[in-house]
């Protein structure tokens, strides 16, 4: 039973090693985790995770062992160095609800250095902020994890179940890291992932595809542009074919109930473009990625029928593209929406409960619940494991763009907001020495 001197010395600990905590955060920040090079993050974490006792397993991801499952996406590039790291903590009494703490190490790339205000892997603080590639999105929630943990130790606490402390890599292109932490077992009633959505509870979150579209053009000296084909120019109907879709899509009659009130939750974004090789060459090649969202419950093959349908029709309206189509190929996300609110299952409720109660002792305010526009791993805990997942974590701002930042007060925060949810869902044993 949790009271308010229990409560208080678990708020009071989190405090305690509050500073310790954000040098946590600053050294794992400065590790420059890019899709393919979160090892030494990894590591880092593996280490912490040894110091504090717990079991932990480190392993490299097998496509072969999750290519089969539901939720798998296509590979980017290969998973030689694609290591997750889970910590496991073993209750001996068992009294209450397990739980998984879930979070990625993987980090989406800087962009020009020149257009930061400072080195993007050499975190810094200022203001109560915490800048750096990563800090926010998600490694001081990852860290809040740890932490939360930490806090009940000290406290003379710790959970009485089973909590799993998972660091996967792949977040931000398939998920696929979370698939592996699913296929080598790690189940637990409920999970909790901290991105940062500015201390609100994620009520349901979108899908996401992506493909590339892959043109072949006619090269040929520019002197003689008008014999060529040019892969470059052949994009930008395809591409204007696409934003005719996404108006389709988010025609207000077929919204999610969820995403009524936002004038364009399903948003098409041209993520990335390249072709040709040389400026007085016609360009012989064109390459340009797409990302497009769908709904939670909409379904994804005829998402994928629709979006393809839509590129090839365009194809046809010209005159070189109709007899060299373009080719779409799939690599990264293929995720379809989930929305927790929706999860239809007694631990849902009790789970939702659970951190409410949790966030109004340390904010004093009622956890307000919004469905945001983007994909997080929470889709296979609720769709495949058939386990409600909470995304709950600090504000951070400038998430995939410059000068990233978290805001230190709001770390502290969630990580007792975690600790506290821990207590309540999963009891509270002493510690054995």
């Amino acid at each position: 039973m949790m009271t308010k001197k229990i409560n208080t010395a678990i708020m009071t600990a989190v405090d305690t090693r509050f500073e310790a905590q954000v040098d946590f955060l600053s050294t794992l920040s400065s590790f420059p985790s890019t899709r393919g090079n979160e090892q030494t993050a990894q590591e880092f974490m593996a280490e912490g995770l040894k110091e504090r006792g717990y079991e932990t397993d480190c392993w490299t991801i097998n496509v072969d062992d999750i290519s089969h499952l539901p939720g798998f996406s296509p590979v980017i590039g290969d998973y030689e160095n694609a290591r997750n790291v889970v910590g496991t903590h073993r209750s001996y009494s068992q009294k209450g609800k397990s739980l998984i703490l879930n979070g990625h190490i993987d980090v989406v790339p800087t962009g020009p250095l020149k257009m930061w205000d400072a080195p993007p892997f050499e975190p810094h603080c200022q203001d109560g902020w915490m800048y750096g590639r990563g800090t926010g999105d998600m490694k001081a929630g990852l860290v809040a994890n740890l932490f939360a943990l930490d806090a009940l130790r000290e406290a003379g606490f710790q959970p009485a179940a089973d909590v799993f402390i998972q660091s996967v890599v792949e977040e931000e292109c398939t998920g696929n890291g979370a698939l592996a932490c699913l296929q080598r077992g790690y189940k637990a009633d409920a999970a909790l992932i901290p991105e940062p959505f500015d201390e609100n509870l994620i009520s349901a979150q979108l899908g996401v595809i992506w493909m590339q579209v892959h043109l072949k053009g006619i090269p040929v000296h520019v002197l003689e542009a008008g014999s060529g084909s040019n892969a470059i120019e052949a994009a930008i109907p395809l591409i204007a074919a696409l934003r005719e879709l996404e108006k389709r899509w988010n025609v207000q009659e077929q919204k999610h109930a969820l995403y009524e009130h936002l004038h364009n939750p399903l948003n098409l974004n041209i993520g990335r473009i390249e072709g040709g090789d040389w400026a007085s060459s016609v360009p012989a090649w064109c390459c340009f990625d797409v990302r497009m969202a769908i709904y939670p419950g909409q379904d994804i093959d005829a998402a994928r029928a629709d979006l393809e349908a839509c590129i090839y029709d365009a194809a046809k309206q010209d005159t070189f593209l109709k007899k060299n189509p373009p080719e779409i190929v799939y690599h990264g996300f293929l995720a379809e929406g989930y929305a927790l609110v929706e999860h239809d299952k007694p631990d849902t409720k009790q789970a939702i409960a659970a951190l409410g109660r949790a966030h109004k002792v340390v904010t004093g305010n009622d956890l307000e619940k919004f469905a945001v526009t983007a994909t997080t791993d929470a889709r296979f805990f609720g769709l495949y494991a058939d386990t409600p997942a909470l995304v709950y974590g600090p504000t951070a701002e400038s998430i995939h763009g410059f000068n990233e930042r978290v805001k230190l007060e709001s770390v502290r925060r969630i990580t007792q907001s975690i600790a506290l949810l821990i207590a309540g869902w999963c009891g509270l044993e002493e510690v054995r020495i």
